[in-house]
């Protein structure tokens, strides 16, 4: 073939536009909404909640009394209370929010679109900063929960240790993680944008923070710290404490990556296994390829075949049980026909029995008659000769 000579090139009216999609997705993002749900483990007055309000700088409502009802009054409540060092009831939660997001995937009329995500994005868990050895709780606690949601340690309040004593802290901290197998959250560095400073971060795990809401003035600058007696720690300061690093890591860098990791990882994990469960899998006995329609056409088959063997059997238990009822109706009809006729054998023997007394009555009242007309007799002629002498 020659090449053509006369060769028609166009000009472009306009670009393209490719470089205007992530403002598309920015939009699409500020219209829809997302989620992003967190996660807080830990002992009870750690700082989950104060922690909570610095990052997002709110004061998450909480039930409290009012300190200004007018009457004086006393309001009795009852709790039972059950100590608990369990991690069964987190695992529950979580896979809970995975069963509701397959239930509704597995809706023939969807609604992903605005549906409200609970599932859990990452999970922050607090750590006591003791300087020794982890609690074997929290070991336990994060190897059962590694598979199920990212997990984030977390020093809590930081300020309570010196920083000599932290650092060696988080390096026996991380080494235990790994040597008991547990997984934790690893920033991607497979994105040139953020691979170095996510590379950075993780060689920093975990984060030792502090949180406050109070603001304190510092050098003419209102900033939130917390008053200790030994002097003021700056929250936002990263001299002091690692809550800038976590913020930055969480919210600004890598909370997109937690939400497909969560999605991907975790969740994919729970269908998978759920799937399994159900008999679903993806090849054949001897690994080919095998279709959902194949599948369900088969376990459809199986099920339809068990069905009718589980109502065979509950027929023949059913005529068995019968026929048991009807043997036991049968031996009781028996046993009655037997009794009644024993009590009618015995009721002409009884009757029987009466005459014989009866008569035995009368032959000795017989008797005693004769005896006194014998003896009546007697008398009467011994009188009769009297009266002749």
């Amino acid at each position: 073939l020659s090449p053509c000579k006369n060769i028609c090139s166009l000009t472009m009216s306009s670009h393209v536009g490719f470089e205007s999609l992530p403002d598309q997705l920015v939009n699409r993002s500020i219209q829809q909404g997302f989620c992003f749900n967190i996660l807080c483990v830990g002992e009870t007055g750690i700082g989950k909640s104060t922690l909570t309000d610095t990052l997002f700088n709110t004061n998450f409502e909480d039930q409290e009394s009012s300190h200004f009802c007018p009457p004086v009054k006393l309001k009795a409540q009852t709790y039972k209370l059950q100590e608990s060092n369990s991690y069964q009831p987190i695992a529950d939660y979580i896979d809970a929010q995975f069963e509701a997001y397959l239930q509704e995937e597995m809706k023939i009329k969807q609604s992903l679109f605005n549906y409200h995500d609970s599932r859990i994005h990452v999970c922050l868990y607090f750590l006591s900063p003791t300087g020794h050895s982890l609690k074997t709780l929290d070991l336990l606690t994060m190897k059962n929960l590694d598979s199920k949601m990212n997990i984030i340690p977390v020093i809590a309040k930081a300020d309570t240790i010196s920083k000599t004593e932290l650092q060696k802290f988080k390096i026996k901290l991380m080494s235990e993680l790994v040597s008991n197998g547990v997984q934790i959250y690893q920033f991607p560095t497979d994105d040139d944008t953020v691979a170095r400073i996510n590379a950075a971060m993780n060689g920093q795990l975990s984060f030792a923070v502090v949180g406050s809401m109070d603001e304190v003035k510092i050098r003419n600058k209102m900033v939130k710290a917390h008053q200790d007696p030994w002097g003021v720690v700056q929250v936002e300061n990263e001299n002091h404490c690692d809550f800038v690093k976590l913020r930055e890591m969480l919210i600004c860098k890598n909370m997109e990556d937690l939400r497909k990791q969560t999605h991907t990882r975790h969740y994919k994990l729970y269908r998978r296994c759920k799937s399994e469960e159900m008999g679903f899998s993806d090849v054949g006995p001897e690994n080919k390829p095998v279709s959902l329609q194949e599948t369900y056409e088969a376990k459809r088959h199986e099920f339809h075949g068990e069905r009718q063997r589980k109502e065979e059997e509950m027929k023949q238990m059913s005529v068995q049980r019968v026929k048991e009822k009807e043997a036991i109706l049968k031996e009781a009809k028996f046993e009655h026909l037997k009794r009644v006729h024993q009590e009618e054998r015995m009721k002409p023997e009884e009757k029987r029995r009466i005459l014989d007394k009866e008569i035995i009555d009368f032959s000795k009242k017989k008797a005693t008659c004769e005896i006194f007309q014998t003896q009546s007799f007697l008398a009467t002629g011994s009188n009769l000769r009297k009266d002749k002498d």
